[in-house]
């Protein structure tokens, strides 16, 4: 049995979140993921009073629609990996706020990027960074019963599963697991989708459905912005494989549909493009 949400990103921005999580409901998601991203005004939910954690769980009780995932993309902005010392705490300090926040809210799982470093150069020791902080990030989550999930990325510092149990080994926690994107994955040449979610679905804790163009020897990608069925990511294939493997979980639907007219009608269209091809694929969904 899988669950199927949607990112925050994908719904009309103006929607209060009352609104926006009756809009899922509508369209026939079972979940939304928060996003926290580079911007101050979604940085700013890090510090929401309890007034106002407590009145987005009254409306997740009253719609019935769960917050289960966290989007942490903020630390695009401020990597765990940076080599400058005030970035390296203040992504600490993020990564903080966010698991309280998500104990608050009942959110169950946050998703950080694989990223050591966004912006600047990366090196050994952005990398040795990296899985230092990570290991304080996990140490508290672990404190406070909250999940945290690698993305599987559009960068080579961790784009397979593969790699995220390779920093596994380096922090042994049941708190540390992965959340492979199947456009991400798929991407990347040097990857075999199929065997990377077989040989890594006991770190699976939730899956991001997207599509995206593959990287080529003349085409760095494109990893955002790929209508369903219009890039190069096997859907049906790597349903089967979730099926062959014994998945079951939420997957979440990725778009960065927010700022467009027509959100909603995308949101439905990419439902019905997943449901009709994980249905076909034999897995079940739960409603």
């Amino acid at each position: 049995m899988v669950k199927i949400g949607i990112n925050e990103k994908s719904l009309p921005f103006e929607l209060s979140w009352f609104d926006k999580l009756n809009c899922a409901k509508s369209c026939g998601y079972s979940f939304i993921e928060l996003s926290i991203d580079e911007t101050e005004d979604r940085i700013s939910r890090l510090d929401w009073t309890k007034g106002q954690r407590l009145s987005l769980v009254e409306d997740v009780i009253t719609t019935g629609v769960p917050i289960d995932t966290m989007m942490l993309s903020a630390l695009r902005k401020f990597p765990l990996g940076s080599a400058n010392a005030e970035i390296y705490d203040k992504s600490y300090e993020i990564c903080q706020k966010a698991i309280i926040l998500a104990k608050d809210l009942g959110i169950r799982n946050i998703q950080i990027a694989g990223y050591d470093e966004y912006y600047a150069a990366k090196s050994l020791l952005t990398r040795e960074n990296f899985i230092e902080n990570l290991r304080r990030v996990v140490n508290f989550a672990s404190e406070n019963q909250v999940m945290i999930a690698i993305e599987t990325m559009d960068d080579k510092f961790i784009n397979s599963i593969a790699k995220i149990r390779e920093i596994k080994q380096e922090i042994s926690s049941p708190w540390l697991q992965a959340y492979p994107d199947l456009g991400n994955i798929s991407a990347w040449p040097e990857n075999i989708p199929s065997l990377d979610l077989a040989e890594g679905l006991e770190n699976i804790v939730s899956v991001h459905v997207k599509d995206t163009l593959s990287v080529t020897s003349t085409s760095p990608g494109k990893f955002k912005n790929v209508p369903f069925g219009e890039g190069d990511v096997e859907f049906f294939g790597l349903f089967k494989t979730l099926k062959r493997i014994g998945y079951s979980g939420t997957l979440t639907v990725e778009m960065w549909s927010e700022k467009n007219d027509n959100a909603v009608d995308l949101m439905i269209k990419a439902h019905t493009f997943v449901t009709e091809l994980l249905s076909k694929a034999g897995l079940n969904i739960e409603n």
